[in-house]
């Protein structure tokens, strides 16, 4: 088991705690939370719960053997950890145990903890911002923003952050600025955005540009059938020099997509759909599609967060409990996800929580190529 290369790649954790006060070691208690957290821990009971519960174990391992802390200690310790070194240490071991390739689909969006504002102030609910591999199923780099409309300043950041020479990024249309289409280029990247009315002038000109194929035979059609719905989407790719305008603006600007989106749901035809996008790679039909596809994965991602380890349920918000406890959760669906096993992420992590062998084989998975580097 890799406890030794997890020490070695978080040791630039801190927290604000005076050293002469402190009685329980910062790493036992993160090290103990992550794997509380892989166990399907939701919040600061469950944690200590879980190191209670496997007690032994951790004791064999030389961590808790003076006893086990108390959750309002727990809390304490977490919460006072800097979340900048710690992000800055998961994004060096995501680097380390992950490398992306030439092509490969890069997807950022924003998700709210609900439950994070302080009591006082609703407005002060924190708001993350997540880079994602969609053909790995890992989270690679997040960032806190305080609201949600911060995204344009701080999906930059996000991307400096990261080494995407060759990934081709995806995000949502608020982040359809042309700042960031730079951003992306300079990091050596390839986008491509999604266009709604927040660039109208450009939405219209992209608009106007496919309005023949909108009549015409597509260059790549998509059938989904899945519990009575039937849905096909319909891509388009035409060169950017099909835009009338000038558009220079927008860094490397090459191709313009469209997907049609048609649903057939109990017999009933909910409409059509129409969603562009551009890029600054010369993508064929089929590739469009497939990067729009895989863009909808950070969704998903989304949803086991929300549904499965119950992130808007949590209701921790004091100093910086709930953006690290963010970060335990992101880590652990990580090491979760790199588990072979044919199991749901629910399933493992209640074997986790049953039985430490299965822990030792997630941690084991999600830091198996540590001993590379």
């Amino acid at each position: 088991m890799h406890i030794d290369e997890f020490q070695e790649h978080f040791h630039a954790v801190t927290n604000k705690c005076q050293s002469a006060k402190v009685t329980y070691c910062l790493f036992e208690v993160l090290f103990g939370s992550l794997c509380a957290v892989i166990g399907g821990a939701k919040g600061w009971f469950d944690i200590r719960e879980y190191i209670l519960g496997h007690h032994d174990w951790f004791k064999r391992n030389d961590m808790f053997i003076n006893g086990i802390p108390a959750d309002d200690t727990i809390a304490r310790i977490i919460s006072k950890i800097e979340p900048e070194p710690f992000h800055e240490c998961f994004i060096n071991w995501m680097a380390a145990v992950h490398t992306l390739t030439d092509g490969q689909v890069v997807a950022i969006d924003g998700k709210t903890l609900r439950g994070s504002y302080n009591r006082d102030d609703r407005a002060s609910t924190i708001h993350m911002i997540s880079a994602y591999s969609s053909s790995n199923n890992l989270v690679l780099c997040q960032l806190k923003t305080e609201q949600k409309s911060n995204e344009i300043t701080a999906i930059p950041e996000l991307i400096r952050l990261l080494d995407i020479k060759g990934a081709l990024v995806t995000i949502d249309a608020m982040a359809c600025q042309t700042e960031i289409a730079k951003t992306i280029i300079q990091q050596g990247g390839d986008y491509l955005l999604a266009v709604k009315s927040n660039q109208s002038i450009l939405r219209k000109a992209v608009e106007t540009a496919f309005s023949e194929q909108r009549s015409s035979s597509p260059e790549s059609i998509e059938l989904e059938r899945n519990h009575g719905r039937v849905e096909s989407r319909k891509c388009y790719v035409l060169d950017s020099k099909r835009l009338n305008g000038d558009f220079t603006r927008w860094k490397n600007l090459k191709s313009i997509v469209m997907i049609e989106n048609f649903r057939y749901e109990k017999g009933k035809s909910v409409g059509l759909e129409y969603r562009y996008y551009i890029s600054s790679k010369k993508l064929s039909a089929e590739q469009a599609a497939s990067a729009v596809r895989e863009h909808w994965g950070i969704e998903s991602m989304h949803w086991v967060l929300d549904v499965t380890m119950k992130e808007d349920e949590c209701q921790i918000y004091k100093e910086h409990g709930a953006e690290n406890l963010s970060c335990l959760r992101h880590i652990s669906l990580n090491m979760l996800r790199s588990e072979p096993t044919k199991l749901s992420i629910v399933g493992k992590q209640k074997r986790c929580m049953m039985n430490t062998s299965m822990l030792e084989a997630v941690l084991n998975a999600g830091f198996r190529s540590l001993t590379k580097y």
